[in-house]
């Protein structure tokens, strides 16, 4: 499978190193005034930034290749590309988070909502925890996680909050808070590979699909 990266920050070139060990083969780098938006891909992944993804979708649209988005961020964007999508006929899967123990956290998280959401002695909080350079706080798999158990029917206020310091690659905690106990749901990641394997499974997951999917999508549907 050829792969256009794009994004030549950490994760991208993460996504470099380990694409032979997942049968990828890297035909394309595209960064800031940099690379070539010609280069044969069967799929790419972008992990630029906010702003420079409205631009980038552009060519997805008009070269009709797949794409793999774990840039955040650009959450305001959202309906309009994914209309654009639609429209076009593309394959998206985009996702806050990549790692595959984050998606079966969030599984996890959606269990929980369901579960608390009848117990209104019980408040609920979200904390996470990255390194000094992540630009957006909450990340957006803080947001995610909270969305989903709003979506999940969890109707109580939950409150969010974010640390950045020093190296941390990414710590989330979901909790809930009585009277008489409490109760902590903790994912934490030790390195960047697992979101950088998640995000080539998924590339790999995406060719000849059509429509917008999550990394759930990813999980649970398969080869099917």
């Amino acid at each position: 499978m050829k792969l256009l990266i794009v994004g030549y920050g950490k994760m991208g070139r993460l996504i470099e190193e380990l694409a032979p060990a997942h049968g990828c083969e890297v035909s394309g780098l595209i960064d800031v005034d940099k690379g070539d938006w010609s280069a044969a891909a069967d799929v790419a992944v972008d992990f630029s930034t906010a702003d420079a993804l409205q631009s980038n979708f552009s060519h997805y649209l008009d070269r009709k290749l797949p794409v793999v988005i774990g840039t955040t961020g650009w959450s305001a964007h959202a309906a309009e590309l994914k209309a654009q999508a639609e429209r076009a006929g593309l394959g998206v899967v985009a996702a806050a988070n990549f790692s595959i123990g984050v998606n079966l956290f969030q599984m996890m998280v959606a269990d929980a909502a369901r579960l608390m959401q009848p117990h209104a002695g019980f408040g609920a909080w979200i904390h996470e925890a990255h390194h000094s350079a992540k630009r957006d706080a909450p990340s957006g798999t803080a947001l995610m996680l909270r969305d989903t158990m709003v979506g999940e029917g969890y109707s109580r206020p939950i409150d969010v909050s974010a640390t950045r310091a020093g190296f941390i690659p990414g710590i989330h905690t979901i909790g809930f808070d009585g009277a008489s106990d409490t109760i902590e749901l903790t994912h934490t990641a030790r390195d960047r590979k697992g979101f950088a394997a998640g995000a080539l499974l998924a590339a790999h997951w995406l060719p000849g699909r059509r429509g917008w999917f999550s990394m759930t999508d990813v999980l649970r549907q398969g080869d099917r």
